[in-house]
């Protein structure tokens, strides 16, 4: 399973890492995506979903429901 988040979609991001010589090399910086149980009123159940920590942040404020719904997702699938 890839690391991105199935609310936001966040992904890794390219980046360098930098020697004490100031050599470049790629490497990524991963989102820090969780497992999360999250309950879901209208449907009257948990739901299991890979989130990162910001879309968990964010899903205290606005509802499981209204986010959902701006990923496109359907709840009864997971």
């Amino acid at each position: 399973m890839s690391r991105k988040c199935q609310l936001t979609g966040k992904t890794a991001n390219n980046a360098f890492a930098i020697s004490h010589s100031h050599r470049r090399t790629k490497r990524l910086q991963h989102a820090n995506i969780q497992w999360k149980r999250v309950w879901w009123p209208e449907g009257n159940r948990w739901v299991r979903l890979r989130l990162s920590t910001k879309a968990i942040k964010t899903l205290e404020k606005k509802g499981i429901q209204a986010m959902a719904k701006e990923a496109g997702l359907n709840l009864n699938k997971f």
